[in-house]
Formats: structure tokens, C-alpha cells, sequence
């Protein structure tokens, strides 16, 4: 293992809901973290968040908050709510191979009392072997859930034939180790409503907890799940560029006109994941669903929610980035296991890029023009990350989000890199074997 002597290791943060429209809570350093990640709300919705280091003092926490009280342009919720009459159905579908059950079961409490007129949840066990002691049953007992079967490895295949037993005309995604906020769902139908030209909506995906070293430097390596935790609205455009590179870029464009951020499409990412999101039925079907190739579950380890990004963009369609959409995700708790995630995201990436090219030979063309510059940022962004500096205003930096994180998370990223290609030929050979009825597990 790379040795992480150089780096601190840190103790619990607090993650704390806030409400800043009302007196702040007394914030004190206890036997639970000395500092906090406190996530700002208006009007019932995140509109930032800011670490906080804790003293003694509630005073020291007042102060430190006391910029996000003021702030004037950070206002949640919509200005004029959509009619329950004119929401659309949407159908949650949750893939799983039934490894997390308390996890399990606390996602299906929280599905239980969303704020919404019209929603199913439909569960798919993807098990490809059931155990003899069953927890599945006893989870579902009571509970308005339709079960999917589907024996089949890999989450892809899991997440479509739960789309295929689905009756929404929006498909929303979540994880089984996330929990949503009430508002999950009003927020992403009147997203729809609102803007009907988008094919797919992403949201806000916050921690559960920062109890752990692994934990806390995951928020710090990756901002979170996404590269972009801005509470602002957006909507990714592709940009009309004529020839080979058509649709290759997209922008970011605000409620406003104003374009927010100039991106390759590739860089999807960086405004949504699969843990949070949803899709029209229709833009689901026009790009073939989930890719069963890539994903957690087979030999590509990942990359089939942004292969759905980049299809959807590439062909000319739009998605919404609605940050009142939250749901909060249990980060992996140790070392070890943060490595095999970052591990499977760098083979998971770049098993993608090959699946791209194998579909459309332009992807080739793009990614050879464009790969210099993004090295360079990547370089850049990594040594920023290792040296414990955030990408946020200098006003709200403080100790306690300068957190030094080891190397080791960019080494075992970066060493996926490389191994991606292999990986998705064999991908490609073990779903063969899949269809054909010779995958033995």
C-alpha cells in the first residue's frame, strides 16, 4: 500500500443541515468531529455548504457562517410550484445485488414519504446467486415495492429490465446506499415540466456522513460525487460545431442565457452520476438504455451512466443539472475500499471511451484533439487535490477544507487508466458468453 505518512490523518467531521433563514444552531466541537461540513438551506432546499472548523466557542462557528446568512443571491425552491395535476408519473428504479441491507432498508423508509402525487419504486434483485438466508423478502414485507428479477450480471442489465417493467414516463436512478430528500422527486418532475426540451435530469448528491479518513478524503479528492458542487441550475447544451467535431463540446447555460462553463462532452461528469437522475422514457429508448458492456458487475467495472450522457448530448439532446434535486450518499467507509472504487473508475472511464469509439469512429477523431488539454487539466486539478486546496471562493476556505489527501487515491485512479481498454474487450467476451448461456458464475 503507498505510504500516507506525509498526510494527517483526520478525525469525524459532522455533516449539518442548516437552515439560514433562521437562528444558527449552536455549533461546538464534541466527541463527534471537531469541524463540520455544513450544508446551507433556504427556503427547504440546499444553497452551498462550507467547512467549518469547531472550537469551544459557538461564536467561532456564528462567524464562520455568518457570509452564507448575508448572502442575498443564494435563495432555494422554485419561484411558482408545478400543480400536482400536471407532474408526470415517474417510476425509481434501484438495481442491487442485496449486499448493503440496512442501507437497503433505509432508502426504502425515505422512498416511502416522498412529496409526490404519481410514483412507483421498483426494486431489481440482481443477485446472480440467492443465498439460502434470504434478507430480501423480509425488506419488502409491507412495502409498496414491485421486485424485479433479473439473474444476469451487471447493473446495466439489472437498471433496464427494471426500466422495461416500469410504467413512468420518467425513469429516475438511484444507488442502494443513498437517501433521498422528500423534495427528491417534485424537484426533478417540475425540472421536466418546467423545461420539457431536456431529455434527462441530474441532481445534487451530498454525504451521509464524514465519519472516516476515507470518507472525508473522497469529498476532498472529488468535491463529492461530482467535479462541479454548484447550487446553481443549469442546463448542458451541446454545441452546434460543424463537421467531424459536431456536438463534441457542450455548455453550461444558466436560467438566464449566461453561459456558465465551455466543456468536451466527456466532461458530463462533472454535473451528474448515476446515483442521482433521471430520464424521459423516450431518450432512454432513442440510446439504447444502459450499455450491459460497461458498469459495476461485469469486467469494465463502470462508465454506463456517462455512456448515457454522452449518447444523449452527442445526439443533440439537452440535460437539466437541478441541484434541489439531493439525495445523500454513504461514501465507502475504508482505505481499502476507496481505492477499489477509484481503481474501477479510472478502468470504468476509459473502458468507455473505447465502447464510444466502437460505436461512433468520430469519438476517435475528438478524444485525439482534445486529449493534451485534458491532461493538462487533470494534471492540474490532481496537484491541487493532493495539496489539500478546494476549488471554491477564498472567503469561505477554512482550515477545515484544506484537508491534505494521501497519494495513493491518485495512484490507484490513474493506474486504471490504462488497464480500461483490456478490460472492456474482456467485457465484451464475458457478455458473449452472458447471451450465448455460458457465463457459469
Amino acid at each position: 500500500m503507498t505510504q500516507l505518512s506525509p498526510v494527517t490523518v483526520p478525525g469525524p467531521r459532522r455533516v449539518v443541515s442548516v437552515d439560514l433563514d433562521a437562528p444558527l444552531p449552536r455549533l461546538v466541537a464534541d466527541q463527534t468531529g471537531s469541524s463540520a461540513l455544513v450544508v446551507g438551506y433556504r427556503g427547504g432546499f440546499p444553497v452551498t455548504t462550507l467547512d467549518v472548523l469547531l472550537t469551544e466557542d459557538p461564536a467561532d462557528a456564528a462567524r464562520a457562517l455568518a457570509p452564507l446568512v448575508a448572502d442575498e443571491h443564494s435563495v432555494g425552491g422554485a419561484a411558482t410550484p408545478v400543480p400536482d395535476a400536471d407532474l408526470p408519473m415517474i417510476s425509481i428504479v434501484v438495481s442491487t445485488i442485496v449486499t448493503r441491507v440496512e442501507d437497503i432498508g433505509k432508502l426504502l423508509d425515505f422512498l416511502e414519504d416522498l412529496d409526490y402525487p404519481d410514483y412507483e419504486v421498483v426494486l431489481v434483485d440482481n443477485r446472480v446467486k440467492v443465498p439460502e438466508i434470504d434478507a430480501l423478502p423480509g425488506l419488502l414485507e409491507g412495502r409498496d415495492v414491485r421486485l424485479v428479477t433479473e439473474r444476469r450480471p451487471g447493473c446495466s442489465i439489472g437498471r433496464n429490465s427494471g426500466v422495461a417493467a416500469a410504467r413512468g414516463e420518467i425513469i429516475a436512478f438511484t444507488d442502494d446506499d443513498v437517501r433521498v430528500d422528500p423534495q427528491w422527486l417534485r424537484s426533478i418532475g417540475t425540472r421536466f415540466v418546467r423545461e420539457p426540451e431536456v431529455a434527462a435530469v441530474t441532481g445534487m448528491i451530498l454525504p451521509v456522513e464524514l465519519e472516516t479518513p476515507a470518507q472525508i478524503w473522497y469529498e476532498a479528492y472529488y468535491g463529492g460525487f461530482s467535479g462541479e458542487r454548484t447550487f446553481d441550475p443549469v442546463t448542458i447544451v451541446p454545441d452546434d460545431v460543424p463537421g467531424v467535431m459536431r456536438h463534441a463540446q457542450a455548455s453550461a447555460v444558466s436560467p438566464d442565457g449566461t453561459v456558465r462553463k465551455h466543456f468536451a462532452v466527456y466532461g458530463i461528469g462533472g454535473y451528474g452520476a448515476g446515483a442521482n437522475w433521471a430520464v424521459r422514457r423516450s431518450a432512454f429508448d432513442a440510446v439504447g438504455g444502459f450499455d450491459p458492456v460497461l458498469g459495476a458487475g461485469v469486467p469494465a467495472r463502470g462508465g454506463e451512466d456517462l455512456a448515457i450522457f454522452i449518447d444523449i448530448l452527442w445526439g443533440g439532446g439537452r440535460i437539466g443539472f437541478e441541484p434541489r434535486a439531493v439525495v445523500h450518499h454513504r461514501h465507502r467507509q475504508t482505505l481499502e475500499g476507496l481505492h477499489g472504487q477509484l481503481h474501477s473508475n479510472g478502468v470504468g472511464f476509459t473502458a468507455l471511451m473505447c465502447e464510444l469509439i466502437a460505436k461512433d469512429r468520430r469519438h476517435a477523431l475528438v478524444l485525439a484533439r482534445l486529449m493534451p488539454r485534458a491532461g493538462k487539466i487533470k494534471l492540474s486539478q490532481l496537484v491541487s487535490r493532493l495539496a489539500g486546496k478546494r476549488d471554491a471562493a477564498a472567503e469561505t476556505i477554512t482550515e477545515a477544507s484544506t484537508t491534505r489527501i494521501p497519494r495513493s487515491l491518485a495512484y490507484h485512479e490513474f493506474r486504471g487508466f490504462p488497464l480500461g481498454p483490456a478490460a472492456y474487450f474482456k467485457s465484451r467476451r464475458f457478455w458473449r458468453e452472458v447471451e450465448e448461456g455460458r457465463f457459469r458464475p
